[in-house]
């Protein structure tokens, strides 16, 4: 049995269609910040779950990229800046495709305009720091995070509402 395989992608930043700029896109990683405890009578640690860690997203573009890019650089606002990665996987053994989205909105933190040469296609590397993300893979929503709004939600299960719930929010 052989995995599907990210047969093609497109990025898109604040509706701009980014197709053919961008040769890489690192997706964000989904990592938990967890410290160690242990208490009394406690044969060794466990880990304690204290929420996601800071997601980021890094791409690069082959060139010059104005439009979508600069627009939100340096605003004040938290989700300034909305990148929508579209993918296509296709298994090798069926031609089976599955369609992925990734919606992601947060702060252009870093454009790395990198070395300029004469002739060369000099890429820029982006980093933006996410406060929202949702994946989507072949149209069912599988993890939905809203730092701000305070909302996480994994195959439609909120694991935090009830959280909410005994905050009153």
């Amino acid at each position: 049995m052989l995995p599907k395989i990210l047969k093609d992608y497109n990025l898109f930043g604040d509706g701009h269609n980014w197709q053919g700029q961008v040769p890489t896109v690192t997706i964000p990683e989904l990592a938990r910040r967890m410290i160690e405890y242990e208490g009394g009578g406690m044969d060794g640690p466990v880990e304690v779950d204290m929420g996601q860690e800071l997601m980021t997203m890094t791409w690069t573009t082959g060139g010059l990229v104005v439009d979508g890019l600069f627009d939100s650089f340096g605003s004040p606002v938290h989700d300034a800046a909305l990148l929508r990665f579209t993918g296509s996987y296709e298994s090798d053994e069926t031609g089976e495709t599955v369609p992925v989205e990734i919606v992601a909105r947060g702060r252009h933190k870093t454009i790395a305009m990198g070395e300029a040469q004469k002739g060369d296609k000099s890429d820029w590397e982006i980093t933006t720091t996410l406060t929202y993300y949702k994946l989507v893979i072949d149209g069912e929503n599988v993890i939905e995070r809203d730092v701000p709004g305070y909302v996480f939600t994994v195959f439609g299960v909120d694991r935090l509402a009830q959280r909410r719930a005994n905050l009153n929010l």
